[in-house]
């Protein structure tokens, strides 16, 4: 068999100038085919990924030589080692097999393992299964150093609880070695807002209760932002708060978590409780640890909340708040403090008749009024007018400056400057590669030439880590014009389905899916009767008509009709 082409893939994780750099492993690669399958410079096809670790095989350049592998361009594949096209074997046989399908060799030079032989593809996908091997070993004894280290009770880092700040400790380990770990320290001010929170659920017996206290006397939290149900919730349920003792570890072994170290009235820290897509695990697979900071909640008093917790979470009544008929959840905000507005339903009718609906403040709500005070809208008339006003706009002008808009984008897509800027850093890595060549030539005396080197290399070493900033904004960029590209389609679709069908559209959810495409968000205010809506776009002023204003003393003969 002749060779005509031969196509060099070149991987590395991170840029560096020298080792197994990606100019290292193409050079090897060529000495190689030119050596042993007495190919020329102008035979090879190069395909590099700089920055992309194995285990991800969705790789610009890897992708582009997967597309070209169907289109026959070349006849051997080469790189300098096996786990440079994947360290996953599945990943890996894949591409094996598609390589197979066309004919088409595959060589690593490290390995010295040539798939034009039959010992060649068992020795590859021996090497493989090794490497996927060491990839996993090395993850899993990272899991097993870090659930180590939780045995401890040491913070490992990440948002601190409220309450506590992440304070550094040095110690000298038993070869006297100084080390470093962290733990939770006190924030006095905080911890105040803790044992109000333990306190004030003990009294009222309600998570909304509590809330409606803290929003009401403007008790913030740790950055500054309102209390929210959830995050009252989860204080109330981190041991890390409570005084440790036998019955709080009783209490966390019969709930089968994992308990370590001996209670000694410290706050206990939990690990291990989501995965590395922040999915909550099993109970059974949380680790709980006595920390290194004291407890600041009795034993008694957060058995008590726990106590408590599961009992209303048990008799807990369905979700309020949404309703299957209104059409603005989600997109209707307060316009007099932001919060979003929720459907309340008025009281039952004697004559049995349904019930009307209205859109309430959750601020007004949870506050009871002390934090806004916006009055109710009645839902089915605020509906009726945003419809009507939606159905007055020049939505002919509206879908024009759309697609001006999709157009922009499509251009600014096409219009990339990724491969610029990836043959810029290339060029720079070759000349930082001749100019180490130099200096390893310099006579070690000449001092003046040596120091003029090392600066030119340095300075475009500091040139590489630009362009690769401005390389990661340009994908950045793409996608997000990408994005935009696929809202705009979107946008008018929903925009057409409005106006040919939406009248006549049974399903309410459908009809507020096709608003949700449309309106970005609706502010009401009460006191003025006052309804902003604004069209998605309308924030970066995508088009002139994205933005509308109208009373509801347009659609209603008294505004008192509306609100309650």
């Amino acid at each position: 068999m002749i060779i005509i082409k031969a196509a060099i893939y070149s991987r590395k994780s991170l840029f560096t100038g020298k080792g197994e750099s990606i100019e290292n492993q193409i050079q090897l690669c060529k000495e190689y085919g030119e050596k042993n399958l007495n190919l020329k410079d102008d035979n090879f096809i190069i395909y590099e990924d700089e920055g992309f670790s194995g285990g991800n095989t969705n790789r610009p350049k890897f992708q582009e030589l997967l597309k070209d592998v169907k289109k026959k361009k070349f006849d051997v594949l080469m790189c300098y080692r096996l786990d440079r096209i994947s360290r996953n074997v599945a990943d890996f046989s894949t591409t094996l097999e598609l390589l197979q399908q066309h004919n088409i060799s595959f060589v690593s030079i490290k390995e010295q393992f040539d798939t034009s032989t039959p010992m060649g593809k068992a020795m590859v996908y021996i090497a493989s299964v090794f490497a996927q091997l060491e990839r996993e070993t090395i993850a899993e004894r990272i899991r097993d150093n870090m659930i180590q280290l939780a045995k401890t009770g040491r913070w490992l880092g990440g948002q601190t609880p409220l309450g506590f700040n992440s304070e550094k400790i040095l110690y000298y380990n038993s070869e006297m070695k100084e080390k470093s770990m962290y733990k939770l320290s006190p924030v006095k001010e905080e911890l105040k807002k803790v044992k109000l929170i333990y306190n004030k659920y003990i009294e009222f017996g309600s998570i909304s209760l509590v809330l409606k206290y803290l929003l009401s006397n403007n008790i913030r939290g740790k950055n500054g932002g309102d209390f929210a149900s959830m995050s009252i919730n989860d204080i109330l349920r981190n041991p890390v708060y409570v005084k440790s003792d036998d019955g709080v570890f009783k209490y966390l072994s019969d709930s089968g978590i994992i308990t370590c170290g001996t209670p000694n009235g410290n706050g206990i820290m939990t690990y291990n409780k989501r995965n590395s897509k922040y999915v909550l695990k099993k109970k059974t697979e949380w680790i709980a640890a006595v920390g290194k900071h004291e407890g600041v909640i009795d034993s008694s008093t957060w058995l008590e909340v726990q106590f408590r917790l599961n009992k209303n979470k048990k008799k807990a009544n369905p979700r309020q708040g949404t309703s299957k008929k209104s059409l603005l959840s989600g997109v209707l905000k307060c316009a007099l403090c932001g919060a979003p507005m929720r459907v309340s339903y008025g009281r039952p009718k004697k004559d049995g008749s349904e019930r009307i609906y209205y859109y309430m403040c959750t601020m007004k709500a949870h506050s009871a009024k002390n934090r806004c005070n916006n009055p109710n809208v009645k839902g089915p008339e605020l509906e009726k007018a945003i419809i009507e006003n939606i159905k007055q706009l020049n939505t002919t002008k509206i879908l024009k400056e759309l697609q001006v808009a999709k157009n922009e984008a499509a251009a600014s897509i096409e219009n990339n400057f990724t491969e610029t800027i990836t043959k810029e850093i290339k060029d720079k890595s070759d000349q930082i590669n001749t100019l180490l060549e130099q200096l390893s030539h310099t006579n070690a005396n000449n001092s003046i030439a040596s120091e003029f080197i090392k600066d030119k290399i340095e300075s475009l070493g500091n040139e590489i880590k630009k362009l690769n900033l401005k390389l990661e904004k340009s994908k950045d960029t793409k996608q997000e014009n990408i994005q935009k590209k696929l809202n705009f389609e979107i946008i008018e679709k929903s925009l057409h389905e409005f106006n040919s069908s939406f009248d006549m559209i049974k399903d309410t959810s459908k009809k507020r899916l096709i608003l949700e495409n449309i309106i970005d968000k609706v502010y009401w205010n009460g006191n003025t009767g006052d309804v902003d809506i604004q069209l998605w776009g309308s924030k970066k002023k995508t088009h002139a008509s994205s933005y509308s204003s109208l009373n509801m003393s347009q659609y209603n003969t008294s505004c008192s009709r509306l609100v309650v």
